[in-house]
Parts: structure tokens; C-alpha cells; sequence
């Protein structure tokens, strides 16, 4: 099934019709953004490589009855979703204290956190993305109490299965961002990405605080060796599941 026109563009994909008005062809770019697209540059091979990994992702939460708009991988860089109206909210879910949760509360960075950490960020870039309250969230009409609710829920399942699965690739899953949508069914389903662009990755085995970055924070900090740090989480991604 063939894109037909650019539906949307975004930091990280752009959004195609197809021939099925309930299919769209999501294509994964190598452009590289941060801090709110303050900053911009290119990491060579990433959309490849996001593509692949979320495939496999998707496919893992599939099975484990994680409903996805993930329908198949066309290609090294698209993938045919299904389309969905997206929540215009972030869920980031914490395993381990980093980034803004550190600069905003003054845990120190590395922080094991007692219980996974879950938060609701508004995704507007006008106002920066901002952290919402469960009543600032539900005041702004950006969910229903349910689903609200079941967000949550599906959040901490996800993390539950991707933690363990990551352990398995001998990498620490430390935080990461979720976005949902509802299908035209009406249901509340997992879409967008889940790749080394929206998780923090460390790797297991190393201990120094820069070398162990598998992802964006190396492009975000400027640790060089993006690209390797990504193919790494390929590598063992693709190994892991070939065993």
C-alpha cells in the first residue's frame, strides 16, 4: 500500500495517506531535534534504525496484549500504522531519577526511584511542554477521567514489559515518553514511537556516566557517537530477539 499525500510532518516522522482511509505510512527521518527544537541537526542511519526498533517493540507489546496502531514495517524507514486521533499528552514514565526530574526536584541523578514514576506533560510546543496536574489535565478537557485512568495503567504495564525486556538486552531502561490515540473504534491505543529518540538508555555493563548513554541525551549533550550509541541498541535489540 503506497503513500498518496504528506498528511503531517513532524521533528522525527512524516505522516502519509494511503489508499485505506484507516491507514496511514508513518516514514522515520534522520533529523535530530532537542530542546524543544531549539536544537537541530542529523544523525546518520536514525530513521532506519527507530523504525526497526520499534517495530520489534511493538510487535513484543503486541503479543503481550498491548494494543498498538502498529500494522507492519514496508520498508527500513516506514512502517504502515493504523490512524488515530492522537491525546495531546506525553507520558513519560521514571525507573530511574534523570534529566528534569533531577533539575526540578533536586534528586540526585541516578536515583532508583521506589515506584515507577508517572507524569503528563501537555504537548504543546508553544508552552514548552509543560508538566500538568491530574486536575489541570482534566480542567483542560485533554482526557476524560477514564482515560485518564487507563493511561496510567497501560503506562506502568508497558514499562513493566519493556524494563524487563531491556534488562534482557543488558540495557537500563531509565525513563521514557509514551503518546496514545483513539482509533476509530473509539479505543484508547499505544501509537507514535518507541525508540532511542523517547527512551533514556544506559548500558548496563558500563559505569561511567557518559560512556554508558545509548540515546538522544548523546546528541542532546554533545557526547559524539550517536550514531554507534544507536546502532548499539539495534545490535542488541535485533540479537535478543534472533536467540
Amino acid at each position: 500500500m503506497s503513500a498518496t499525500e504528506k498528511l503531517y510532518e513532524g521533528k522525527a516522522k512524516i505522516l502519509y495517506t494511503t489508499q485505506d482511509p484507516d491507514v496511514l505510512l508513518s516514514h522515520f527521518k534522520d533529523d535530530a531535534t532537542a530542546f524543544n527544537a531549539q536544537k537541530r541537526g542529523t544523525i546518520v542511519g536514525k530513521g532506519e534504525i527507530n523504525c526497526t526498533i520499534g517495530t520489534a517493540l511493538f510487535k513484543l507489546l503486541s503479543s503481550k496484549g498491548i494494543p498498538t496502531h502498529f500494522i507492519e514495517q514496508t520498508s527500513p524507514t516506514d512502517m504502515r500504522v493504523r490512524r488515530v486521533q492522537i491525546l495531546p499528552l506525553e507520558v513519560v514514565i521514571r525507573n530511574i531519577a534523570a534529566g528534569s526530574l533531577c533539575k526540578q526536584t533536586g534528586i540526585p541523578q541516578g536515583t532508583i526511584l521506589k515506584h515507577p514514576l508517572v507524569e503528563f506533560f501537555y504537548k504543546k510546543d508553544e508552552l514548552n511542554d509543560p508538566l500538568l496536574t491530574r486536575d489541570r489535565l482534566l480542567l483542560l478537557e485533554l482526557a476524560t477521567p477514564e482515560q485518564l485512568e487507563r493511561l496510567r495503567t497501560m503506562a506502568l504495564q508497558i514499562n513493566e514489559i519493556l524494563c524487563q525486556f531491556f534488562r534482557e538486552c543488558h540495557i537500563t531502561l531509565v525513563d521514557f515518553k509514551l503518546e496514545f490515540g483513539i482509533d476509530a473504534d473509539g479505543n484508547l491505543i499505544l501509537a507514535d514511537e518507541i525508540s532511542p529518540d523517547t527512551c533514556r538508555l544506559w548500558d548496563a555493563e558500563e559505569t561511567d556516566p557518559k560512556a554508558r548513554v545509548l540515546d538522544k541525551d548523546r546528541f542532546r549533550q554533545d557526547l559524539g557517537s550517536v550514531e554507534n550509541a544507536y546502532q548499539q541498541v539495534l545490535q542488541r535489540v535485533q540479537s535478543l530477539l534472533n536467540t
